[in-house]
C-alpha cells in the first residue's frame, strides 16, 4: 500500500453512515476519495453535495482501503462480491462487529479485515461550544473514542487502516483495540441490548408519569437532571446513593429486572441476538 496518496472508497456513501464518514474524509487531502451508491435517491443527495459518483468495479480493483458503510444484513453479500476483486495488500473495513463476529465476512488471504465502532461522545465528556454539545452521535465536533479489531490479515495493514478510521471518526480520542468477540459484547450487549433498551424505559417512564397527571416539563426536569446524579453516582462514585435512595432502587429491580438479566453476556445469548438482528436462518457456528 503506498504511504503517500491513499484511495480510499466508501460504499454506501449515501447512507447514514456513509454520509457522516464521507463528509469527514473529503477534508483528508492526502486521500483520492471514491463513492459508490446503489440507490438514486442518495446519488442525487451526493451530487447536490457537488460531488462525484464512482463505478464500483473500477473503484474496488483501484483502492487501497474500501470502507462498507452498508447495513449489517448485507455485509455478508456485499464483501462476498467486493472481496474477490480487491488488490492484493488493500484493506476492508467494516463498521460494526455483527457480520464479522458470524462469519458472514467474505476473507481472503491477500487483504486485511478491519472492523472499527464508534463509541460517541461521551456524557461525561468536556464539551465547550455549542456545536460540541449539540453532537450528539460525533463524528461532528465532539470528540469521540472509537474500538476496533483487525478480523485478519497482516499488522502493518491493520495500522494503515486505523489512521483511515481515525480520519473517518473525527475528531477522535482514544482508538482501543480489542478483539472481534469483544466489540460484539460491547455492541450489540452492552450498548444496545442494556444501554438502549433503558434509554427506552425512560421515555415510557416519562410517558407514564405524565399521563398520571405530572406536568410534562416538570417531569422532563426531574428525569433529566436525575439520569445525570444517576449516572454519576453509579459509575463516576462523586457521592453514594442515600439509604433512602438504595431501598427505592432495591424495590425497583425486584419489580422490573428479572434475577438471571446478566445472562445476557452468555455466548448463546450473544449468538442469539446477532442471529436475530443478522435474521439468519441457521444458528451461529464459531
Amino acid at each position: 500500500m503506498s504511504k503517500e496518496r491513499l484511495t480510499v472508497a466508501v460504499i454506501g456513501a449515501g447512507g447514514k453512515m456513509g454520509a457522516r464518514i464521507t463528509d469527514n474524509l473529503i477534508k483528508v487531502e492526502d486521500y483520492e476519495l471514491r463513492l459508490v451508491e446503489n440507490s438514486p435517491q442518495k446519488k442525487k443527495d451526493i451530487e447536490a453535495k457537488g460531488l462525484e459518483l464512482s463505478d464500483m468495479s473500477i473503484t474496488v480493483e483501484v483502492s487501497d482501503v474500501i470502507i462498507l458503510a452498508v447495513p449489517d444484513t448485507v455485509i455478508g453479500k456485499v464483501s462476498e462480491q467486493v472481496v474477490p476483486q480487491m488488490k492484493s495488500g488493500a484493506v476492508l473495513l467494516t463498521l460494526d462487529p455483527a457480520a464479522a463476529y458470524a462469519g458472514l465476512l467474505y476473507d481472503r488471504e491477500d487483504i486485511t479485515s478491519v472492523v472499527a465502532h464508534p463509541c460517541h461522545p461521551s456524557v461525561f465528556g468536556k464539551y465547550l461550544t455549542e456545536e460540541e454539545h449539540a453532537d450528539f452521535f460525533g463524528g461532528v465536533a465532539a470528540e469521540q473514542d472509537v474500538v476496533i479489531a483487525k478480523y485478519s490479515g497482516a499488522e502493518d495493514k491493520f495500522n494503515a487502516g486505523q489512521e483511515v478510521v481515525r480520519n473517518m471518526y473525527a475528531p477522535v480520542g482514544a482508538i482501543h483495540r480489542i478483539t472481534v468477540k469483544q466489540m460484539a459484547i460491547l455492541e450489540p450487549t452492552l450498548a444496545e441490548v442494556i444501554t438502549c433498551m433503558i434509554g427506552t424505559v425512560f421515555k415510557e417512564s416519562l410517558d407514564e408519569t405524565v399521563k398520571k397527571g405530572v406536568p410534562e416539563e416538570a417531569a422532563k426536569a426531574m428525569l433529566y437532571g436525575h439520569i445525570q446524579i444517576a449516572l454519576s453516582v453509579a459509575l463516576k462514585g462523586t457521592n453514594p446513593f442515600s439509604d433512602a435512595c438504595m431501598v427505592a432502587i432495591d424495590h425497583g429491580k425486584e419489580a422490573i429486572i428479572k434475577p438471571d438479566w446478566k445472562r445476557v453476556f452468555d455466548d448463546e445469548v450473544l449468538d442469539k441476538v446477532i442471529g436475530d438482528m443478522l435474521h439468519l436462518k441457521e444458528p451461529i457456528n464459531h
